[in-house]
């Protein structure tokens, strides 16, 4: 079976596969360096995987995400297009991050999934382009600084 195409962006905190989706200009790249950001001065490790297009397929019930060689280890940035970065080539991904637009979101979130490559990944439903307060939720639900 061969992977499928999707419009996404993935990264590593620690040993934790994270995937983001969410419409073109909805804030993934923005989102995914931020959390980055976040979590090195916490000496956790955290690396892009891939941005706006990735691989995704199921193996043995996991969901598994590859960037693209062609775009591998490249980020846009808003503005300037591509920009280089350090990248890991793959991830499982334990935690799928949907962005939506603002009011899209329920307050309370329990137990929310998504089905992707017919694999069964946990989610939470953000604000598109709100940075502030996804930070929190994301840290909260990872168990990392400010929340351990």
């Amino acid at each position: 079976m061969q992977p499928e195409n999707i419009h996404a962006t993935a990264l590593l905190i620690g040993d934790r596969g994270i995937l983001v989706t969410g419409a073109s200009g909805s804030g993934k790249t923005t989102l995914a360096l931020a959390l980055i950001a976040h979590c090195r001065p916490c000496g956790l490790f955290a690396r892009l995987v891939g941005d706006d297009q990735l691989f995704v397929e199921g193996h043995a019930g996991r969901l598994v995400c590859r960037v693209p060689a062609v775009i591998a280890g490249l980020a846009e940035v808003p503005g300037l297009g591509p920009r280089p970065l350090p990248f890991e080539p793959a991830c499982v991904v334990d935690l799928h991050l949907r962005l939506l637009a603002a009011g899209g979101t329920a307050r309370f979130q329990e137990d929310a999934a998504s089905t992707i490559a017919g694999c069964l990944v946990p989610r939470i439903d953000l604000a598109e382009r709100n940075v502030t307060a996804a930070l929190p939720a994301i840290a909260a639900r990872l168990s990392i600084a400010l929340f351990l």
